[in-house]
């Protein structure tokens, strides 16, 4: 049984690569955020792999729900403060006149 959990912990960090291409390269900054949340949702699935291949399931999961609450404020603040400031689309919110 832990080779099916570590083979399915090999398969997400692979997996795992391409969310980390689409917050490095992704062409907005909405795409970014979107990797970087999914590469969060990644790891704490992760870790409970790692909590059960060390037949530790309990301490593994308050952490990975410790991280995973991390992750969601700060991908919830990060798109706040780039929709207020700076513009999820590169674009300024505030239009100049003429």
């Amino acid at each position: 049984m832990n080779s099916v959990f570590l083979l399915a912990a090999v398969a997400i960090c692979l997996i795992s690569l391409l969310s980390l291409y689409r917050s490095i390269v992704g062409p907005t900054i909405l795409d970014r955020i979107v990797g970087i949340n999914a590469l969060g949702t990644k790891t704490t699935v992760l870790l409970l792999l790692i909590g059960l291949l060390f037949d530790r399931v309990d301490m593994f999961i308050d952490i990975s729900i410790a991280y995973s609450l991390l992750n969601f404020i700060t991908v919830l603040a990060s798109a706040r403060y780039f929709h207020k400031k700076k513009g999820l689309h590169g674009e300024s919110l505030k239009r100049r006149t003429p």
